[in-house]
């Protein structure tokens, strides 16, 4: 083992069992420290600016701040920032608007167990991985007329539970 510092990790997430898994995971790995969690979106960007990790795992359906609005806030002030999207969505509009948001890597929840840890030493080291099965559903949507980023907002809303009022006002 080298003697390198060892990769520091952010995991936001809604679900602290989720957490507490990923946690767990990474406290086995001797290249690896978990140095923040986040239940929210918000406190998943303030969490990032407080810690500056060298990757951080995001759910992609958070409260107050969806995980691709929080990528998108993290990116836009720190651009070499390393994000790894959680999710239990396949290769949908969600994964693509992901990924040109600036995902590095798009890991289905069912895979955390086996992928995640490869997946976080690729990323640090400026790798981008899409499990196999994302990448066929991606290329399988690829030249179809997509719905714009206003119609996905709108549809996340709902998803997660916003009454029509509340996406309304949003």
């Amino acid at each position: 083992m080298s003697a390198a510092a060892p990769i520091r990790i952010l995991a936001a997430d809604d679900h602290p069992l989720l957490r507490e898994g990923i946690a767990s995971l990474i406290g086995t790995q001797r290249d690896m420290r978990l140095v923040a969690e986040a239940a929210t979106g918000r406190e998943a960007i303030e969490q990032f600016r407080a810690f500056r990790p060298d990757v951080t795992l995001l759910d992609i359906q958070m409260p107050e701040t969806s995980g691709i609005d929080a990528l998108i806030a993290i990116r836009s002030e720190f651009p070499t920032a390393k994000v790894i999207i959680l999710t239990t969505y396949g290769g949908d509009a969600l994964a693509e608007r992901a990924l040109k948001a600036g995902a590095y890597s798009y890991v289905l929840k069912g895979l955390v167990r086996k992928d995640l840890l490869e997946t976080i030493r690729a990323v640090h080291a400026g790798q981008r991985r899409i499990h196999p099965q994302v990448a066929s559903e991606l290329a399988a949507h690829l030249g179809q007329d997509g719905l714009s980023d206003r119609e996905i907002q709108v549809l996340t809303l709902v998803a997660t539970g916003n009454s029509n009022k509340e996406i309304g006002a949003r």
